[in-house]
């Protein structure tokens, strides 16, 4: 979470960067020639949060003495409230590619980051680090989806995987993985990790028929406070979603790869 407060405006008011403090006092601001700004984890600093309208809402109160000496003042301190709203939903996207053997990624709004990586085995130990990825038809892949927030009190849920030929379209011939929380490819699985902030999945690798041998996947995940029995996490497959979850949320994008077919560069400069 990012604060910015402009010094002429302190000044004006009667105060300087140095008497500026949140809830948690041990939380110091970084002070430049013309801002004064705070820069901390969204569950740190004493953030109060709370839920409003499917949204997680973060608050905190931005306050400053007057500079003066003595004991005593008649000059008001400032006390300031500032939140943010976190939409609950976020979008990833992630390419592969397969290898043929013969024959065949002051009230702000902001989101959560998600990130969304392929793993080279179901311990999800090793993140896949080659670039473009390739891999063999019917290869069983491995994907982690992670809330990058330590905020113990939400969880992660895959709502929606779609696979797709092109990374710009994925309507015209869209493929799912997971739809609504209900598994569409019978090789999807879901592997549990232990930790709410993780969500993991897999399938086996295959390509679109009159198309190249580049494939890209869409995740759209929802983050959900844990203690919420009646969230839309908790509920997970719903064959038909109402209306007003939709409106609850928006979406975010993350891109990741290319991931290739192997033997796809060798075969096009032949």
């Amino acid at each position: 979470m990012t604060i910015v407060i402009s010094r002429a405006y302190l000044n004006s008011l009667g105060y300087d960067g140095s008497s500026v403090y949140l809830n948690d006092h041990q939380c110091r601001p970084q002070i430049s020639r013309y801002d004064v700004t705070f820069v901390f984890p969204i569950d740190t600093c004493g953030n109060i949060k709370t839920f409003e309208d499917g949204r997680a809402v973060y608050t905190n109160t931005l306050r400053a003495y007057p500079s003066s000496s003595g004991e005593i003042t008649r000059q008001d301190h400032l006390k300031l409230l500032v939140g943010c709203k976190m939409d609950q939903d976020s979008i990833s996207q992630i390419m592969y590619l397969i290898e043929h053997r013969d024959n065949g990624s002051i009230t702000d709004t902001g989101r959560f980051t998600t990130s969304m990586h392929f793993y080279t085995s179901s311990s999800f130990i090793y993140k896949v680090t080659q670039v473009p990825y390739e891999v063999l038809l019917n290869e069983e892949l491995f994907i982690q989806v992670e809330l990058k927030n330590n905020d113990s009190s939400l969880v992660l849920f895959i709502d929606t995987c779609v696979a797709s030929p092109s990374p710009h379209d994925f309507q015209t011939r869209a493929y799912y993985l997971v739809h609504n929380g209900c598994a569409a490819d019978s090789t999807y699985r879901v592997y549990a990790s232990g930790f709410k902030h993780y969500a993991r999945f897999g399938f086996r690798a295959f390509q679109f028929l009159r198309a190249g041998e580049s494939v890209y996947l869409q995740c759209k995940v929802l983050i959900c406070q844990d203690s919420d029995t009646n969230s839309r996490c908790r509920r997970g497959c719903v064959r038909r979603k109402t209306r007003d979850l939709q409106s609850q949320h928006e979406s975010q994008t993350l891109v990741a790869g290319p991931i290739q077919l192997k033997g796809f560069k060798k075969r096009n400069e032949e």
